[in-house]
């Protein structure tokens, strides 16, 4: 009987500690053995960064070995853009300026919340960020809040923070950002 006890002790501690590294994002937890792809499919509120990040082929770019940092907006943020935006998007005609805006949302390297508010407090105030798409974005506090202004004046709040992948971490934020 201890030797069942132990073994339920042991499985339930292991399952306890395996549940506080995954983050629940759209309903489904998010496993950091996962790569970006991997978990951002299982979202329920990511199906349109999904489909975008399918139309432009940059499945196999997001689920390489990295790190990213995606800043990763939801159905509600590509909901606040003019109606018919994202369908003109995913044309083919389209595909180069919609692999700009969506790489627009990647930084190269793992970078944490932490790491953001850390550069905002030591830049006076703002920190600024180059994408993998060339642009830059600057990261900023309102309150305990981080926000990201595009080059456009845009902004955009962190969510959820630190959604960590095995290439990297996701930030889920409220507004598609805009490059020039």
């Amino acid at each position: 009987m201890k030797k069942i006890a132990l073994v339920f002790a042991l499985a339930l501690l292991s399952a306890t500690s395996f549940a506080q590294n995954s983050v629940m994002v759209g309903g489904a937890s998010m496993y950091p053995s996962k790569n970006i792809v991997e978990n951002a499919v299982n979202s329920k509120d990511h199906t349109t960064l999904v489909a975008v990040i399918k139309a432009v082929g940059l499945v196999e770019t997001l689920s390489s070995a990295g790190p990213f940092t995606v800043f990763a907006p939801t159905n509600g943020a590509f909901n606040k853009l003019p109606a018919g935006t994202v369908e003109t998007l995913v044309k083919p005609e389209n595909k180069g300026t919609l692999t700009s805006i969506l790489s627009y949302h990647v930084v190269a390297g793992k970078i944490s919340v932490s790491d953001v508010v850390a550069a905002i407090k030591s830049s006076n105030g703002k920190a600024t960020f180059t994408t993998v798409q060339g642009g830059t974005l600057r990261a900023s506090l309102k309150g305990k809040n981080v926000i990201l202004t595009d080059e456009k004046g845009g902004m955009a709040k962190v969510t959820i923070a630190d959604v960590n992948q095995s290439n990297g971490v996701i930030h889920v934020i409220d507004t598609v950002l805009m490059p020039r």
